[in-house]
């Protein structure tokens, strides 16, 4: 692998951690520097999965410092998200990539209304998480459905995750994006280990961009604890914007 190799991956990467941890997505940046930097399809998303975690990981550390992070939500969150991320990694080393298009031409457009719709996605929720049967049902269905799809491809997975928690559970947006980052962890390190069994990581560039990640996600976590409702809004809809210039072919 050569300097160059390094020299594209690293530098976005960090940049994919600073938006991923502010709005979810970051995979939409960090994902096509694999790609640009030469790597084999599944190399990108296995490698790519690595250094997702390690910088996933940093701003959940930070939101669950901040005490933001609802405990007994998480642990059956993260139970669905365990058997949805090892589900949807199984699928995404048997099956082309073409085969998640065809969801996010439906998934894309509900995702744009969700976030442009003021009286569906706004900061108006609550910062408190209520243990009820919907903000559980939510979480669960959530981790899973979405688990399956990160294991699977995953850029946008948080971003998803924020959507469903802000609408449907009526969390305020820094709140929901504390519950989406541990589930987001959980599905990552599940595929990851899927990935590490089957030898599709490249561990050298995985380390260095993970490093870079995790620069990227521990600052942008403190941009979206102190701007959480602007910033994470306009890092959505941008991340759906990259998302449907991926689905028509253009990024």
């Amino acid at each position: 692998m050569e300097l160059m190799t390094y020299l594209i991956v690293c530098p976005l990467v960090f940049l994919a951690g600073l938006i991923d941890a502010i709005g979810g997505g970051g995979g939409l940046i960090s994902l096509p520097a694999y790609m640009i930097a030469g790597l084999p399809p599944h190399a990108c998303i296995a490698t790519n999965k690595m250094s997702s975690t390690f910088g996933t990981a940093l701003a959940t550390w930070r939101f669950a410092k901040a005490g933001l992070v609802n405990l007994k939500l998480a642990v059956p969150a993260v139970i669905a998200a365990i058997i949805g991320s090892g589900t949807g990694a199984n699928i995404s080393l048997i099956l082309p990539e073409k085969v998640m298009t065809y969801v996010l031409f439906i998934v894309l457009p509900v995702s744009a209304f969700l976030v442009l719709n003021k009286k569906l996605f706004n900061d108006e929720g609550s910062d408190r998480v209520h243990l009820d049967s919907r903000t559980y049902l939510t979480a669960m269905i959530s981790a899973f459905i979405v688990g399956i799809y990160d294991g699977f491809y995953g850029p946008g997975t948080g971003t998803f995750l924020i959507i469903a928690f802000t609408v449907f559970a009526k969390l305020d947006i820094k709140t929901a994006n504390a519950q989406a980052k541990v589930i987001n962890l959980t599905t990552n390190v599940t595929a990851l280990a899927i990935f590490l069994i089957n030898g599709q990581v490249m561990l050298p560039l995985g380390i260095a961009a993970a490093a870079s990640n995790m620069v990227g996600g521990y600052i942008g976590a403190g941009l979206a604890m102190k701007n959480g409702s602007s910033l994470a809004k306009y890092s959505i809809l941008f991340v759906l914007f990259l998302l449907l210039l991926k689905v028509i072919g253009i990024y």
